[in-house]
């Protein structure tokens, strides 16, 4: 099968829908939250927001507010609150997801972390607009939409926080594709997340949308992208 990785697709995922529930979707979850854990990807995150409380330290009051659109499992927020857990910085960690069938799943996964938070909210509503931050972050939740709510989401969230946004997400590319399906081969058992996964490729970036979508968004001045191990990008929009 020929991979063409030059424009992003736009072929569904099964997670898009919000009716999406049950056994299967605590599978693909769990699915995700192991190739997050064995490939790093939490380190990607942790370390952007480390970027933008070492450049704000002057703003800082605390608590830090840390809100994560597309909060999944909660996975990632768990990972957060434990790394400050020890910190001198106190944070206060917020989850949003559209759909309620994830929301609950967090909530009963993260029973034990008392400065978490979980709404049940579309990014896309009006209620989303009032929603205010220090840092907005998401992993691996961007590359769901389409590049004309790419560009509305980020106008949102940029005039919503006081330090700025991290994005953790995928790197469009062959190579890629090709070792999530030797990886998946031994490691994702679940058949939606597989097919999910390979979608979600195909559905990522490449270094040159990061930088087209902060031109047109008059942010070329105050964003910074890396690329990181496996095949993820770091995109930092700085206030």
């Amino acid at each position: 099968m020929n991979i063409n990785t030059k424009f992003r697709s736009n072929e569904a995922e099964i997670m898009d829908e919000f009716s999406f529930q049950g056994e299967e979707l605590e599978k693909v979850l769990n699915s995700i939250d192991r190739v997050n854990h064995n490939l790093g990807g939490y380190k990607v995150t942790i370390n952007g927001i480390l970027k933008l409380i070492n450049r704000n330290k002057s703003k800082i009051t605390q608590p830090i507010k840390i809100v994560e659109f597309g909060c999944g499992s909660g996975a990632s927020l768990r990972k957060i609150a434990n790394f400050f857990r020890n910190s001198t910085y106190e944070v206060q960690l917020i989850g949003i997801d559209a759909n309620p069938h994830i929301i609950e799943i967090a909530k009963q996964q993260s029973k034990s972390d008392t400065n978490l938070t979980f709404i049940t909210m579309d990014v896309f509503s009006e209620e989303f607009k009032n929603v205010d931050a220090d840092i907005a972050f998401s992993s691996l939740t961007l590359h769901h939409f389409k590049e004309k709510d790419i560009l509305k989401l980020i106008k949102v969230l940029y005039a919503n926080t006081k330090f700025g946004i991290v994005i953790n997400d995928l790197h469009r590319s062959k190579i890629a594709y090709r070792l999530f399906q030797l990886y998946a081969f031994f490691f994702v058992p679940s058949k939606v997340a597989y097919h999910d996964g390979l979608i979600s490729i195909l559905r990522g970036f490449k270094g040159e949308d990061f930088v087209d979508f902060a031109k047109r968004l008059n942010l070329s001045e105050k964003h910074q992208i890396k690329w990181k191990w496996a095949f993820r990008y770091q995109w930092i929009i700085q206030h």
